[in-house]
């Protein structure tokens, strides 16, 4: 639930129960922290896809498949989040990822080859699932507060790490492509540490969590319809976090400047704009209305110049970062399944669109031109909103039910998402 779910008309998130969410102990700074970090690697390589492309080789639909092969197995690695956490808990899950991530992420530093590179991108994907899959009932669990303060520490993790990946990808990048890898290796080497020193294992689950239970959760029309409109709207996400890079053809500071303004956008808009909008017009009318604009801002991008693709490439955070939070919210909220069962059925069906769209655009530039991928994209977010027009008696079934949520208890919010 958000914050001011927990008490009373006015209560402060920041003050709890007479608890500062500043006040936490050290486990969880030290799990937000690298979750920050684990954020930070999704935006990473997006000032720095032409230099990777010019170092290595490569075409920009080849280099975009590192985006494809860390979401395809992200996808994929939902079915086994839970099988894996409700068995060895979630500091060990947690602690896995790290590992895996802090692997992968050096080794992509020393990829010779684009082929490598996406090879070493695919088990980052996998060890960066485990950890975010995770990361927040972690947090819940070791918070001082209540679960509304965790969550919006988390949620303030998420959006920093989203606004400073591009940045910290610019700085390094800048002097070589392979840095930021590196960096990000060391970071998640840090947080590794700082978890293993400072963070209990938690408490497992008192039922054990199939590999089907995600699957058999999307029989439930409600959820399998949110998981489709989001697979759409996450075409036309990914769409701009991916291929957008190549059109904007900018040096890694200026790059880096505009995704950490776009993240900045999602941020704010996702946190603090999205519970304000919904209250006043409802989660669906907020939900169609962001995929339609979106869809309008990804048509002015591919047709409008150089400066309007600037504006509009930062502006769609803003749409980005409602519609995260409410399909989250809907995905969680619409069927009678266990949180983290739901969201890893609707992640696992959304995370395919997230792969799909990097490696479609680029070729979709190659057989038309460059505006094309832009119709495309847009395209997909009016689907996606068709869908909610359609499908809303399911997606509002059981909406007198539930309080309004704002991220998973599993750990994927509403962007990793």
């Amino acid at each position: 639930m958000r914050a001011s779910d927990s008490g009373g008309a006015g209560e402060d998130p920041f003050d709890e129960g007479g608890t500062s969410i500043l006040r936490q102990p050290m486990a969880v700074w030290a799990t937000a922290g690298a979750s920050v970090v684990a954020f930070m690697g999704i935006g990473l390589v997006d000032p720095i896809l032409p230099s990777i492309a010019k170092g290595l080789h490569a075409s920009n639909s080849q280099v975009s498949l590192l985006f494809t092969s860390y979401f395809l197995i992200t996808a994929v690695a939902m079915l086994v989040t839970g099988f894996v956490s409700s068995r060895i808990g979630g500091r060990k899950t947690l602690l896995a990822g790290l590992a895996l991530v802090v692997v992968f992420a050096a080794l992509s530093g020393t990829s010779s080859s684009v082929g490598e590179l996406v090879g070493f991108r695919a088990g980052w994907g996998l060890g960066n699932a485990l950890f975010v899959s995770t990361s927040l009932a972690v947090i819940v669990g070791a918070a001082a507060g209540g679960s509304a303060a965790a969550i919006l520490l988390y949620e303030s993790a998420l959006g920093l790490g989203m606004a400073c990946g591009p940045l910290l990808g610019a700085v390094l990048g800048d002097m070589k492509w392979r840095y930021p890898f590196f960096g990000t290796a060391v970071l998640m080497a840090i947080g590794f540490i700082a978890i293993t020193a400072f963070l209990k294992e938690q408490p497992r689950p008192a039922r054990k969590t199939s590999v089907l239970d995600p699957i058999k959760a999307l029989g439930h029309g409600g959820l399998a319809s949110a998981a489709v409109s989001a697979f759409f709207y996450n075409y036309a996400f990914f769409t701009v976090l991916a291929f957008t890079p190549f059109v904007l053809d900018m040096s890694p500071y200026k790059s880096g400047g505009v995704f950490f303004a776009w993240g900045v956008l999602l941020a704010v808009f996702s946190v603090l704009v999205a519970p304000r909008v919904q209250e006043r017009f409802g989660s669906l009318k907020v939900l169609g209305g962001s995929l339609v604009l979106l869809a309008a801002d990804l048509l002015v991008l591919g047709y409008g110049n150089h400066t309007t693709a600037v504006v509009c490439t930062i502006l769609s955070g803003a749409f980005i970062g409602l519609n995260n939070t409410v399909f989250t919210e809907l995905a969680l909220g619409v069927s009678d399944a266990p949180r983290p069962v739901a969201s890893a059925g609707y992640n696992f069906v959304r995370w395919f669109a997230a792969a799909a769209a990097p490696f479609l655009a680029p070729k979709i530039e190659e057989w038309t031109d460059a505006h094309i991928p832009f119709v495309v994209a847009a395209l997909a977010a009016l689907v996606g909103a068709g869908i909610v027009a359609v499908r809303r008696r399911a997606l509002t079934l059981r909406a007198h039910e539930l309080e309004p949520r704002h991220a998973t208890e599993d750990g994927v919010s509403a962007f990793a998402n």
